[in-house]
């Protein structure tokens, strides 16, 4: 072996040890709307960046409860913008590093070809047995849901068809199994890559519901590793953002 191919070796070792010593893991609250894209951007940010995200997927008032009782999360990326802000004003997440990586949308869904209408008269007209939504209480579609209903006027006569999911997900699976006619979920969990799920949908136009800004933050427990500043430099590349507007969401 010459001198030059030694040396070449020797540098390629380096690298990768310097990389290998770089690399370094970040445990990750993500909102359950956000799994499709979150499966697809983990990968390519463990590819681009050689540091592993831990995910754990969940409602953005259950992973406040978690981080003020000391879950060792280090970065949010929450389904609202409301959470990350009472964190900061908590002292548990750093103020300049939150931003806005989607506009969440609301549709009205069933795997029943025909159940849903182009303008959701099917609330209206109760042309079925279980509506399923997320928990308003501590799911920010769910409360997106409730608004909706209320807007219409169908709150009241609509509740004792509700089958409520602990999160977005689990309400997605209701609708999605046929445990519930149809549901309120997000529209990341039946569009991808411009093709709906089968079905019938309504999407539900953005007037009768609070915009779903959803953002996220560096918590303090994650200020001083570089794999969670990483992750959320890598939510605003162009790679991220064609994943995150493949499965329907606005910036």
């Amino acid at each position: 072996m010459t001198t030059k191919t030694l040396f070449s070796s020797s540098l390629a070792c380096c690298v990768l040890l310097s990389t290998a010593a770089q690399a370094a893991e970040v445990s990750v609250a993500v909102a359950a709307n956000f799994t499709g894209p979150m499966e697809k951007i983990a990968p390519a940010f463990e590819k681009a960046t050689g540091h592993k995200a831990l995910v754990a997927y969940g409602t953005a008032g259950k992973f406040y409860a978690q981080i003020k009782n000391g879950a060792p999360f280090e970065v949010l990326v929450s389904s609202d913008d409301e959470t990350p802000i009472r964190l900061e004003k908590d002292g548990l997440a750093m103020p300049t590093s939150r931003f806005t990586y989607a506009i969440g949308k609301l549709v009205l869904w069933s795997t029943q070809p025909g159940l849903v209408d182009a303008k959701g008269e099917v609330l209206k007209g109760g042309n079925f047995r279980y509506l399923a939504i997320a928990n308003p209480k501590v799911a920010v579609y769910g409360a997106a849901a409730a608004e909706v209903m209320k807007q219409l006027g169908v709150d009241a006569a609509l509740q004792p068809r509700l089958v409520f999911g602990e999160n977005i997900t689990q309400a997605y699976q209701f609708a999605a199994t046929g445990n519930a006619d149809l549901g309120f979920v997000a529209l990341s969990q039946i569009y991808k890559d411009g093709q709906y799920a089968p079905g019938s949908r309504w999407m539900v136009p953005s007037n009768l519901y609070p915009q779903i800004r959803q953002d996220a933050v560096l918590l303090q427990r994650g200020k001083n590793n570089p794999a969670a500043t990483a992750l959320l430099e890598y939510l605003k590349t162009d790679a991220a953002k064609a994943v995150i507007r493949a499965h329907g969401y606005e910036f």
